[in-house]
């Protein structure tokens, strides 16, 4: 299976479409083959598909019950042009769905929170920070690494991904910062919204990547550069890159994108790697009270854990073609112990889903909830939504649609990326 096409199924089609009033209607349909309901998958529709030069105009109907779909449009690109077309359809177990491509103004679009949202944050030192409706992370940037470095107060040397506990559906990240920074409260104490109370360190956090060597893991230190992509109501996506690092003699040059859907608990990581042939994957085991849990048919590895006065999961997923080994790796150096899944390498890339479910949230009640989760997530990344079209100039035809994930390239990145 190719992660590529996990929760996208549009990018490479042969659709002959035309925006004219004279011929503007294209059905797609979308079919569930599981048994299982599905939501909160992405579909992308991209610029070149739709053969047209403004995706903002492009509405999407719902074919039984006439409503509008909320999309996102995204510039995958960086040329400042959107090109990309996103929707979250909702299908019952093994059923399908029709939607029709129509035309809106701008005051016919749908509108919806951006619960998908992410941003550097300068006032924090530098981090970078994201979230939807259901968690939240962040990482650290060069000052929080210079000062660590320096042993200035208040400086962070990781290149781990730290977990924000949220349990509210709407944003948090901007009000937790500024009550943190002005001095109101603390984001370290939870007032209703939830908390940050995950200890990351050196560990691995959860999906901090990397490079086994012998019995020793070697890590990057903190981003040095970073490219937000898009925020809105169904993503959040971005762009970091690191200085080369040192992995017991190999010089490993890393740089990722992460997206975050709606109604996911697990982002995606799309990790660049030269230098060696694996990379190790990790999840912190913090005081390794926990229980490691994996399934090499799903491809999945798990740590549940006790967390302050509730419970905490958290997860890799990852195609079980991809994956070489799953193990749990205990050491006597605080944070250093991490659940690792190693993960091969493929044209310098490897992709793969990290995230975390919190008792306190409500949405797991405890470890089986959560495995069970991770169970219908890794199905879904095996066997994703299928597209089916059908053109008003082509009149009964329907061809199978080819996924194909189109994402923003480094080197488009590149031009416009900050420092």
């Amino acid at each position: 299976m190719n992660t590529n096409k996990f929760f996208t199924i549009v990018s490479c089609i042969t659709l002959m479409f035309s925006c004219s009033q004279k011929d503007k209607s294209t059905t797609i349909l979308v079919k569930n083959t599981l048994a299982l309901e599905r939501s909160f998958e992405t579909i992308e529709l991209s610029k070149g598909v739709l053969k047209v030069e403004d995706l903002s105009v492009i509405g999407i109907r719902d074919t039984e019950n006439n409503e509008l779909q909320i999309t996102q449009t995204v510039d995958t690109n960086g040329d400042g042009e959107m090109d990309q077309l996103l929707f979250q359809p909702k299908l019952p177990p093994s059923s399908e769905k029709a939607y029709e491509i129509v035309i809106l103004t701008t005051e016919e679009q749908p509108k919806a929170t951006a619960f998908c949202y992410s941003r550097f944050v300068p006032e924090r030192t530098d981090d970078y920070t994201w979230e939807n409706n259901k968690v939240a992370f962040r990482v650290y940037g060069p000052t929080a690494q210079k000062m660590a470095e320096d042993s200035v107060p208040g400086g962070t040397l990781s290149s781990g991904v730290d977990a924000w506990l949220k349990k509210v559906e709407y944003p948090v990240i901007n009000k937790w910062y500024k009550k943190t920074t002005e001095g109101t409260g603390s984001y370290h104490e939870d007032t209703g919204e939830g908390l940050d109370n995950f200890h990351v360190g050196i560990s691995r956090g959860v999906g901090g990547i990397g490079i086994k060597k012998d019995d020793k893991y070697y890590f990057s230190k903190n981003f040095t550069k970073w490219k937000t992509i898009t925020t809105g109501p169904i993503r959040a996506s971005f762009y970091l890159e690191y200085e080369d690092w040192d992995a017991g003699g190999k010089l490993i040059k890393e740089s990722k994108i992460i997206s975050l859907d709606k109604g996911n608990n697990l982002m995606k990581f799309e990790t660049f790697i030269n230098g060696n042939i694996t990379i190790s994957v990790g999840l912190t085991l913090h005081e390794k009270d926990g229980e490691v849990t994996k399934n090499n048919k799903h491809g999945w590895i798990s740590y549940w854990q006790p967390h302050g006065e509730s419970e905490l999961g958290t997860a890799i997923v990852a195609s079980p073609h991809s994956i070489l080994n799953l193990k749990k790796y205990e050491i006597n150096i605080k944070d250093l112990s991490n659940a690792y899944a190693q993960l091969k390498i493929k044209n310098n890339k490897v992709v793969y889903y990290a995230g975390f479910g919190w008792k306190e949230s409500g949405q797991f009640k405890n470890r089986q909830e959560w495995e069970d989760y991770l169970n219908r997530y890794a199905k879904q990344i095996n066997e994703p939504l299928i597209v089916i079209y059908e053109s008003s100039k082509q009149k009964g035809r329907r061809e199978l649609v080819i996924n194909k994930l189109s994402n923003l390239k480094k080197s488009d990145l590149r031009k416009t990326i900050k420092k």
